[in-house]
């Protein structure tokens, strides 16, 4: 004859079978949030940006998930020395499309360089002034 200590039995709940455990009950949050955004590095009045893909809660210049490019925002004059002046900005494209598929949220100035190389529509944030001059 066995005998059974209290702390051996494990009872299950009958309207818990077949449910998932809970989420925070994982070893890691497998659910994270992607943010699209710039890193900046360069010296001070020198800007130059990483395009990077990093978790929503990390800090800027964390070390990030994926590094998609870079933007440099000091205009340069254009090679044929007429025009307008050039910002450079350099993107993996593919690497962006994948990471805006599996779910990335771009922030403001990410969204920006992005529908400028036509990856994203542009945003327009003089819209909700233009509705509000019709009422």
């Amino acid at each position: 004859m066995s005998i059974i200590s209290p702390t051996n039995i494990h009872v299950q709940d009958p309207t818990k079978q077949n449910q998932p455990p809970h989420p925070n009950h994982y070893p890691f949050n497998h659910l994270m949030v992607l943010k699209i955004r710039l890193a900046r590095f360069g010296k001070r009045n020198r800007p130059f940006y990483n395009i990077v893909v990093a978790q929503a809660r990390t800090a800027r210049n964390s070390k990030p998930l994926e590094v998609l490019g870079t933007y440099d925002p000091i205009p340069k004059p254009p090679p044929s020395g007429e025009g307008k002046p050039i910002k450079d900005i350099k993107l993996d494209t593919s690497r962006a499309k994948y990471w805006l598929g599996v779910g990335a949220q771009p922030s403001d100035p990410a969204w920006r360089l992005l529908s400028m190389i036509g990856l994203l529509e542009p945003k327009y944030h003089g819209q909700r002034v233009e509705e509000e001059k019709e009422r």
